[in-house]
């Protein structure tokens, strides 16, 4: 059978078919989606999702403050931080969406079901480009969403240990007095051990200039050889009684305290010391578990988000088709 230049496809359909004839159909060759307006509405909705969360940014940044009793909570924070991932998401999800199904192509002899299936797709494969298109330009946000839990938890834990190891690496170096300043938590606890008694006397009295130099070199090793004695000690043990008769020898010389007091003023002075270092470790963790927390909810909440936003493109993009084809 032969057909006139001018037969177009809907008359090649139309046309009678011979018995055994092979007939292709040209509108089969068309692909279903419109990629063009796929691109368009997730550029469109990427565009818009930046632009809106740089206005959250800015209005999150405005809300906060460091001053005690200024600027909104914690928890209201975190729940407009929610809202307004989610506002964005339905927000940029929409116009995506509508303008995926609104641009694509007209599609003639499909039955109702495709059409509403395709634009369904459609508005899915803008939300989808969109998404990935928006994580690749802020990939350093949403990495810090995700793993911000992990990241302050050990940067807090890093300090802690850092402390530990300023405080334990002072009193090694032997080279300077254990000051708060200077020997970390435990310097104050060092210091306290040597305070002179007002109605005692003290065992030696320098009486010249390289005497006193002599005593100040004395007193600094001491005060190093005491942090590294209490710093071999674990926290969850107590001072052992050697240690109790040695430390205290020291502090009874270089106080003028008897035995028995210098005894009693180490074992306070030791008790003080690893209460502080307990209740700063238990800090820590808890710290560390409310970064977590804090880090697993919003990984939760940007994927009911990001849920969100996909059927609302979806959606969208029916309506976007029916005006297309109306």
């Amino acid at each position: 059978m032969s057909f006139a230049p001018s037969t177009n496809a809907e008359d090649f359909n139309r046309a009678p078919v011979r018995p055994g004839a092979i007939v292709s159909n040209p509108t089969s060759l068309a692909s279903a989606v419109s990629w063009g307006a796929v691109a368009a509405g997730a550029a469109a909705a990427a565009a818009l999702s930046l632009i809106l969360l740089i206005l959250g940014v800015g209005l999150g940044l405005s809300s906060v403050s460091p001053w005690a009793r200024d600027g909104i909570s914690a928890g209201a924070f975190g729940l407009s931080t929610i809202l307004w991932l989610t506002l964005t998401q339905l927000l940029a999800s929409a116009m995506g969406g509508y303008l995926a199904g609104r641009l694509r192509t007209k599609w003639t002899e499909v039955h109702n079901d495709e059409v509403y299936f395709r634009d369904t797709a459609h508005g899915f494969l803008a939300w989808a480009v969109a998404s990935l298109a928006t994580a690749a330009l802020l990939t350093s946000a949403i990495g810090s969403i995700l793993n911000g839990g992990a990241q302050a938890g050990a940067a807090v834990a890093g300090g802690a240990a850092g402390s530990a190891m300023a405080v334990a690496g002072g009193a090694a170096a032997g080279a300077r007095p254990a000051t708060d300043s200077e020997g970390g938590p435990m310097g104050y606890f060092i210091d306290s051990l040597f305070r002179h008694d007002p109605a005692a006397v003290p065992a030696t009295t320098p009486g010249t200039a390289a005497g006193s130099e002599g005593t100040e070199r004395s007193s600094s090793r001491d005060a190093a050889e005491v942090s590294r004695i209490f710093m071999n000690v674990s926290r969850t043990e107590p001072l052992p009684p050697e240690d109790i008769r040695y430390v205290s020898q020291i502090v009874a010389q270089r106080t003028g305290l008897n035995q028995q007091d210098a005894e009693k003023r180490v074992n306070e002075v030791y008790n003080r010391a690893q209460t502080k270092l307990r209740n700063a470790e238990a800090a820590v963790r808890e710290a560390a578990d409310k970064a977590r927390k804090a880090s697993a909810y919003a990984a939760l909440w940007l994927f009911v988000s990001l849920l969100i936003g996909a059927f609302v493109a979806s959606l969208a993009a029916t309506f976007g088709g029916r005006r297309r084809d109306a």
